[in-house]
């Protein structure tokens, strides 16, 4: 299952969302875990990323596992077996306009980067792992690309 809450004022279309983390759950064989999605504000967003990582700013997206040290009671209460993603809606915002690309693009990108995360993959961990996740978001991605992107 994939549960979505919005806390946000803004309209997102849930069903696309799931879409997409049906493809890359279903990609890393995983389809049969549950996850949860939030979509929060900046002010939020820079709280979490301050009490959980020691950034005081906003950043687009933060992945939560379920053996993850962080216990994420400030957006959600039931965390999913596979974990939680957490997404600032106005920090894709701000991405896609620096990256001049559509909102809807940027929200894809970081989803499959949010998911991968959660089923093993750290870009941090060093070079090679990087390049490994790097080439799965860029699959990803192609497989989720269509002309409303």
């Amino acid at each position: 299952m994939i549960e979505i809450s919005n806390l946000t004022t803004n309209l997102v279309e849930e069903e696309f969302l799931k879409k997409i983390a049906k493809i890359v759950l279903e990609g890393e064989g995983k389809s049969k875990s549950d996850l949860s999605i939030a979509l929060i504000g900046p002010g939020k967003m820079r709280k979490l990323n301050k009490r959980y990582l020691g950034k005081n700013r906003a950043t687009d997206i933060l992945a939560f596992g379920e053996t993850s040290r962080y216990k994420v009671k400030d957006v959600r209460y039931k965390i999913r077996d596979l974990g939680e993603i957490v997404i600032c809606l106005r920090e894709v915002k701000k991405n896609a306009k620096k990256f001049k690309s559509s909102f809807e693009k940027e929200l894809t990108k970081v989803l499959i980067h949010g998911i991968l995360h959660l089923v093993g993959y750290d870009h941090e961990k060093n070079e090679k792992e990087a390049q490994k996740m790097e080439e799965k978001e860029k699959y990803y991605l192609s497989k989720t690309l269509n002309p409303k992107l």
